[in-house]
């Protein structure tokens, strides 16, 4: 037999190259696998490594110290303040005495860098302070010997001259003074200034009283500034010894603490002209002293120091069927072992210094109840104070010497306890979980993860309910029941559907859709009992006229014709009802009985209002983002159907199985693991999509169930809150953080998916 060695060695070298090209595609499809798990790795580090400065310690970091000159220590000092440079390079203090004195000290060489003179209301050139109650990191309150009251501002700037070089900048603003107060034996005095110009002088006197003093400035008909002064004692309902006073900023209301744990307080107007009534809260029923009481930042919250070292936050509520107001206890904070003898809040967020007889100062959040930092020093602490940016802290101790730390906290208003648990905001009556991130001058940003997760699953929820049985009956009825003609043109047309941009359908389901179905609403709800009662009445016709030829015929793949007159007259009845059903059930009008719950029929006044109709609600998601999804779990399922193999259906049936229990009993065991898979699948794509509830819900981060209304969802939340967002701060982190929620979600999605597939193979393999 004769070889032909020309073709043999042409099939080597044919055999050789596809080797090759073997060998090169499997390395090729290796190294992309690789290159794919190494990204995905790689992004879920990125958004990790954004998110965990979220959840870094605070620290302080003594930075500088010195000790105070003998001639201030001779003046007495009577409050500290510091400021520090954003890079903290360069930390300035300053230290105000009894006579009147600012010294301001270079903390990184120990000079004084700048003095000045806080003048006495009055020509009075010798009176000294007797008392300064500090508010904030640059404002003090402040009683002179003369019984005269002021309230001072000290500012420390970071200035250049024209050759570049840096130099401290200082200022003391006098921003309220009242020459004579009392001529009483006062004992610490609160002067506040409001935007309007009113002066309100606060000063408690030895004997338990407390002597209010108000300048208000009124402007007649006009158009010209008159000044009123007003003045009348507290006396009356004060349940023990007053032992700390405050005031908001604008002087509108003022807080005592008693040694019996009672709390006062009083409102002023400005057509006040005597003492207003009293509003005493027992704060503490074992009648522990309050030590110290001081506004938080906003002039919302109470903080409360006592004996104890507890310290606490109160919050005028309502409470009751009456909705009157009353003082309650919202958040604890870290307990001192000894008792609190002074609170420093900050004027920029809601950051609280408590300061222990024991010399300790901790720094705390109050909204979180975070405990940032414990500061402790050789030497017992006597004062301390906040920078203006928050970056440092000043004490001074018992052996007058000025400690200077660096504070490093980054996001203080972040705790697990902010973002997963309810947290009682100012402004609300109970906790709650509230996702808002802008508001007024005062507003504290609120970043609840909560709401956006409920809608995340609310959203995916409705928009399955919709999807998976329309998916699945079109995969059974598309694999099994219809023509292989009519079945290689409907396949491909819905798998087009997933070509459709999610903004496209988006933008149609809220400009189209959601306000047809706002005036049609009964419509579609009475369409969702037409329908299926046409059906039955259908179906039972059927079966008298189903043995006629024309209807054979039918039943040969080509049942949903029957099926389209159906639909139409099931909505037609269900158009044609609606008028009488929304008088008859819901008096005309069913968005007024969704909100007030008013009808006069006896089937529905069982309801009692609450809800509002929103015309971007879960319904109108369920279309859109069920839209989105068809196309995925349809194909998935329907290639799962259709690879089942044709001699189990032929066994079926050739026993006698009718088509549907062939169905039923055997086709849908054995493709059941692909049918899980496709549902997980389109879970996970209506999980992450993004534009279409992003333009068709109202964006609301709200915790209800209702059809109704809307949500928002951790996909939509991170498109509209990112352009926002400064980088590096809060909210940016925050984001990032959902993200990473919405990643180890769709893993964990995916991850249950397979292992759920794989056993489901297992059970079902022998079919």
């Amino acid at each position: 037999m004769a070889i032909d060695l020309k073709k043999s060695v042409s099939n080597k070298k044919t055999i050789r190259i596809a080797k090759l090209w073997d060998a090169l595609a499997k390395y090729i499809i290796t190294f992309g696998g690789i290159a794919v798990i190494v990204s995905v790795v790689l992004i879920l580090l990125l958004i990790v490594s954004v998110t965990l400065p979220l959840f870094e310690s605070s620290t302080a970091t003594p930075v500088e110290a010195t000790k105070l000159a003998d001639s201030v220590v001779k003046a007495r000092p009577m409050g500290i303040g510091v400021s520090m440079s954003a890079d903290g390079n360069f930390v300035t203090s300053y230290v105000l005495t009894a006579d009147g004195e600012i010294s301001v000290i270079n903390m990184r060489d120990l000079r004084v860098i700048g003095e000045s003179k806080v003048k006495c209301p009055g020509s009075h050139e010798d009176a000294r302070i007797l008392h300064a109650t500090p508010y904030g990191q640059d404002q003090f309150s402040l009683l002179w010997d003369n019984g005269a009251a002021s309230m001072i501002e000290v500012k420390l700037a970071d200035k250049y001259d024209s050759a570049g070089n840096r130099y401290i900048a200082h200022d003391v603003y006098t921003r309220a003074g009242i020459e004579k107060v009392t001529g009483g034996s006062p004992v610490k005095s609160i002067i506040r200034k409001s935007e309007e110009g009113t002066v309100t002088c606060a000063v408690l006197l030895h004997n338990n009283k407390i002597f209010i003093k108000r300048i208000v400035r009124e402007e007649d008909l006009l158009g010209d500034i008159i000044e009123k002064e007003v003045s009348f004692l507290l006396e009356k309902d004060i349940p023990g010894q007053v032992t700390s006073i405050t005031m908001d900023e604008q002087g509108s209301f003022l807080f005592a603490g008693t040694d019996n744990g009672a709390i006062v307080r009083w409102a002023f107007e400005d057509d006040q002209e005597s003492a207003p009534d009293a509003e005493v809260t027992t704060a503490f029923i074992d009648k522990r002293r309050i030590t110290s009481l001081v506004m938080i930042f906003g002039d919302v919250s109470l903080a409360v120091g006592d004996e104890k070292g507890e310290v606490s936050t109160w919050l005028r509520v309502r409470s009751g069927d009456s909705g009157a107001r009353k003082l309650r206890k919202i958040h604890s904070l870290k307990s001192h072992p000894d008792p609190v003898v002074d609170l420093i809040p900050s004027r920029r967020n809601k950051l609280l210094i408590s300061l222990d007889r024991g010399g300790s100062a901790y720094i705390d959040y109050m909204t979180s109840e975070r405990h940032l930092i414990t500061v402790t020093n050789d030497r017992p602490l006597a004062m301390v104070s906040f920078s203006p940016r928050g970056n440092a802290m000043l004490g001074l101790d018992e052996k007058n010497n000025l400690i200077a730390w660096k504070l490093h906290m980054e996001h203080p208003e972040v705790s697990w306890k902010t973002l997963f648990a309810p947290v009682h905001y100012e402004g609300y009556d109970e906790p709650d979980y509230v996702w808002q991130t802008t508001g007024g001058e005062d507003f504290e940003a609120k970043f609840s993860l909560t709401p956006l997760l409920f809608g995340t699953f609310k959203g995916t929820l409705y928009a399955m309910l919709f999807s998976v049985p329309l998916a699945l009956f079109g995969a059974v009825y598309t694999s099994q029941f219809t023509s292989y003609e009519f079945r290689r043109v409907i396949k491909p047309a819905v798998e087009i559907m997933a070509a459709v941009p999610s903004v496209v359908i988006g933008f149609l389901v809220a400009l189209w859709l959601a306000p047809i179905m706002e005036r049609w609403i009964i419509t579609f709800f009475s369409a969702l009992i037409t329908i299926p009662g046409i059906f039955i009445i259908f179906m039972l016709c059927w079966q008298r006229l189903r043995h006629a030829n024309w209807a054979k015929r039918i039943e040969r793949g080509y049942e949903f014709m029957a099926l389209v007159p159906v639909v139409l007259i099931g909505v037609f009845v269900a158009y044609e009802v609606t008028p009488l059903l929304e008088n008859m059930l819901f008096d005309g009008n069913f968005k007024q009985w969704l909100f007030d719950g008013k009808s006069s029929c006896w089937l529905t006044n069982w309801w009692s209002g609450g809800m509002r109709y929103d015309q971007r609600n879960s319904i109108i998601i369920s279309f859109g983002l069920g839209f989105a999804v068809i196309p995925i779990i349809f194909s998935i399922a329907e290639d799962s159907l259709t690879n089942v193999p044709q001699a189990l259906n032929a066994a079926s049936l050739a026993l006698g199985a009718s088509r549907w229990q062939t169905v039923w009993r055997v086709v849908l065991p054995s493709a059941i693991p692909g049918i899980f898979a496709a549902i997980m699948i389109g879970f996970g794509r209506a999980i992450g999509e993004t534009m279409i509830v992003l333009m068709a819900t109202g964006n609301t981060p709200i915790i209800d169930l209702s059809p109704f209304n809307g949500m928002r969802t951790l996909s939509a939340n991170i498109a509209v809150e990112i352009p926002e967002a400064p980088v590096g701060g809060t909210l940016y982190r925050t984001l990032f953080l959902c993200a990473v929620l919405l990643f180890v979600l769709t893993f964990f999605l995916n991850t249950l998916a397979e292992v759920v597939r794989e056993n489901l193979r297992k059970k079902y393999g022998r079919f």
